[in-house]
């Protein structure tokens, strides 16, 4: 079974920055395209950022210019730097796998991790 557990979440004022963390248990990186998703309370899950198998990057347009996803070369964890931040991207975030980067397109598997919760508040 498929294990993702992200990290590196909290509070930060307006304008500030955030790097998440996601780290995964298997190949689950290295076969599939993955994505960071976030809930806000109230809203439908959404993706905000994907990165493909090759390392092709794409963003929702809410937060471009602003979030940057990666990986290490190990393909074990994946990260979302979170720059400039605002209220509105207050959510709980998670990984998962996604089905394309361009156009950025969901496909997350059963297996959600706990998410980290981002709070953006002054």
């Amino acid at each position: 079974q498929v294990q993702l557990v992200e990290s590196g979440g909290g509070l930060v004022q307006p304008g500030g920055s955030l790097r998440l963390s996601c780290a995964a248990s298997g190949s689950i990186f290295t076969l599939n395209a993955m994505g960071w998703y976030r809930q806000a309370p109230g809203k439908e899950r959404e993706l905000v950022a994907g990165i493909s198998r090759l390392g092709i990057q794409n963003y929702a347009d809410s937060v471009k210019g602003r979030f940057t996803i990666s990986r290490n070369i190990a393909k074990t964890t994946i990260y979302l730097q979170m720059n400039s931040l605002k209220p509105e991207d207050t959510a709980i975030y998670y990984c998962n796998t996604i089905r394309t980067t361009r156009p950025l397109a969901g496909r997350p598997n059963d297996y959600w991790g706990q998410g980290t919760q981002v709070t953006v508040s002054s």
